[in-house]
């Protein structure tokens, strides 16, 4: 009986011929497996179907060369591709028998025997039912029935390649290490930049410092030139050192009050308004950062050596701020009013807005209250005035209608002690004149101090609580709405032109009632709003402080004759706002114009 092994034929011209002896049927299982180290040395002059799948073609088997495919049923040959395959490229796709590719249904369904190998059902099924007495696997000879046989349901068997396998997992292991390798790059990457953007941020902290030592080498030089023309002697700069901006005592006597010296000026570009606290030394200023949309900021500068200051950042929608004024309680907050509608507080400590009240309108003008620390007041556009009480965060106390609907640009807490218990006095300002509002009373309604008579339309009130001392400036009367658009643009270069205006002196002589003390002629600008101060001088009465708008001078004026006493040069300048700070050891005057803040001090001023 032929042996069932397929094989290609080695120079033979028969089937029978290319088919090795295997010994007889009739031998027991124990002499097959001793003859199993025969069986494959008689199997060595013989290729196997799956160690060189070759399917030659018809006219080369029909001409009696070798190497036609033989096979019992004799479908080999005619079922196979007449390509040469490589074996990577069939196993696990095809079956070894046929040459075709397994199914994992119907008759070529996938199946494997006991010895592991895989065939196609119909394939194997015709190999193993052929006339032999031993069945075998057709590619180890292992014994095997086809009860043996065993289906396959898997969509494909492919078998891996170790060899890939060791190279894929290889692979994988570099792209780790690349990966940790980039990780740390990128780590120290972000590391140098760290590095760098500190070594910037000390670059920059260098420069400030070495600005600050020149503007406090400056100042010294300045001092040391003041200190020899005043004395008349060349000053001694052992033992010395830089005193603060208040209390500086430099000047000669005239007419019986020391004049104000210059002693510092400070660059402030785009700043409008400010304050000064001298119990703790500093100046804060409203101001506005350069650059298209700039952002609104409160700066604050310190009025001792070398003079730092810090920009405090506005909530979104404070807008322009109209007023500013820092607490003279001493407890380190400042009140600011914007057209942002807002009304807010800030702390001086933590540089932060701790409280801020939403408005109907925008503000013009604010106050705190000099006989109750947590009340405040916010003049408004509409000319209307709020009360809050800072305890109350959700509301305001009241809002009370003013005489006109002009804006309120100038609010007073005043000290009236005419008045009874827990009623405060409020006087404002705007372009009807100057009204007095009573709170906590029975009559809330405001009225006109008709003392000044028909000088035009206000434009300034300072107010000096120490003396209770008032000055309003005036000028013509012009378009109402050209007055308020022109002010709330607070325009920076186009000024209008100085023209006629003045100042009225007035006292309070009674609850309700005020004394005309003095008028003089005033040269006032027809479109700004000017603001000016009022200092009291012990045992020398008060000064009025403003600004001649021809000459841009900072003019001081004795009370309440009027009399020139000084006029402190501004550079051409346009004044926007003029401040004093009383000291325990002197005083503090301050005048802001374009870009520059100019302090001026006199020892005698307390």
């Amino acid at each position: 009986m032929p042996n069932p092994i397929v094989y290609i034929a080695v120079g033979s011209e028969s089937e029978e011929e290319t088919e090795p002896e295997s010994g007889d049927s009739e031998e027991t299982d124990e002499q097959n497996s001793e003859s199993e180290e025969e069986t494959e040395a008689e199997a060595e002059g013989f290729i196997p179907v799956m160690e060189s799948p070759r399917v030659l073609p018809e006219k080369e088997g029909e001409e009696g060369g070798g190497g036609r495919i033989c096979s019992s049923a004799g479908e080999v040959g005619e079922n196979s591709q007449g390509n040469e395959w490589n074996r990577g490229d069939i196993d696990g796709l095809f079956c070894t028998i046929c040459m075709e590719a397994w199914t994992t249904s119907a008759d070529h369904h996938v199946c494997c025997l006991p010895c592991g190998h895989i065939f196609g059902f119909s394939c194997i099924r015709k190999w193993l039912q052929q006339g032999r007495t031993t069945k075998k696997c057709p590619q180890c000879n292992r014994k095997c029935t086809l009860k043996d046989v065993r289906k396959l349901f898997a969509s494909r068997i492919v078998a891996i390649d170790g060899e890939s396998q060791k190279r894929i997992q290889s692979l994988e292991s570099e792209c780790i290490s690349l990966e940790q390798k980039t990780a740390v790059l990128i780590k120290n990457e972000a590391e140098w930049r760290k590095k760098e953007a500190e070594w910037k941020r000390r670059e920059a902290l260098l420069q400030q410092q070495l600005h600050q030592f020149k503007e406090k080498t400056n100042y010294l030089e300045h001092l040391l030139d003041v200190q020899s023309r005043t004395l008349g002697h060349p000053p001694s700069m052992g033992g010395s050192q830089v005193p603060s901006l208040v209390g500086q005592n430099l000047g000669s006597e005239f007419n019986g009050q020391r004049p104000f010296m210059l002693q510092k000026e400070l660059g402030v570009d785009g700043a409008r308004l400010f304050d000064i606290d001298a119990s703790s030394k500093i100046i804060l200023l409203a101001r506005r950062l350069q650059g298209l949309g700039g952002t609104h900021v409160l700066a604050k500068t310190s009025l001792v050596a070398p003079y730092m200051r810090e920009d405090i950042p506005l909530p979104f929608g404070t807008k322009v701020v109209r007023d500013l004024h820092i607490c003279p309680s001493g407890s380190s907050l400042a009140l600011f009013a914007s057209l942002g509608k807002k009304l807010s507080v800030l702390s001086t400590k933590i540089n932060q807005v701790t409280l801020a009240y939403d408005l109907p309108a925008p503000a013009w003008s604010c106050s705190w209250d000099l006989n109750s620390s947590h009340q405040i007041y916010a003049g408004l556009q509409n000319g209307s005035l709020g009360v809050f009480d800072m305890r109350q965060t959700a509301r305001p106390l009241d809002f009370v209608n003013g005489l006109t609907s002009n804006p309120i640009h100038t609010i007073y807490s005043t000290n009236n002690p005419t008045l009874p218990s827990g009623v405060t006095t409020v006087l404002s300002a705007s372009s009807a004149g100057i009204c007095q509002w009573n709170f906590g009373g029975s009559e809330q309604r405001p009225f006109l101090v008709s003392e000044v008579g028909n000088q035009g339309a206000c434009i300034s009130l300072a107010y000096c609580p120490r003396s209770d001392d008032i000055v309003a400036s005036f000028r013509p009367r012009i378009d109402n709405s050209v007055e308020i658009a022109s002010s709330q643009a607070l325009p920076i270069h186009a000024l209008g032109q100085g023209v006629q205006g003045s100042h009225v002196h007035l006292k309070r002589v009674g609850s309700n009632c005020y004394q005309k003390l003095a008028v003089t002629c005033a040269n006032v600008n027809d479109v700004r709003l000017p603001r000016s101060a009022v200092m009291n001088i012990e045992n020398d009465g008060c000064l009025f402080v403003s600004g001649n708008e021809l000459t841009c001078e900072l003019v001081l004026q004795e009370l309440p004759s009027f009399t020139v006493l000084q006029c402190l040069k501004s550079q051409k300048q346009p004044i926007y706002d003029v401040k004093y700070a009383h000291a325990c050891d002197g005083g503090l005057l301050g005048c802001l114009s374009e870009g520059i803040l100019r302090l001026y001090s006199n020892r005698a001023l307390k």
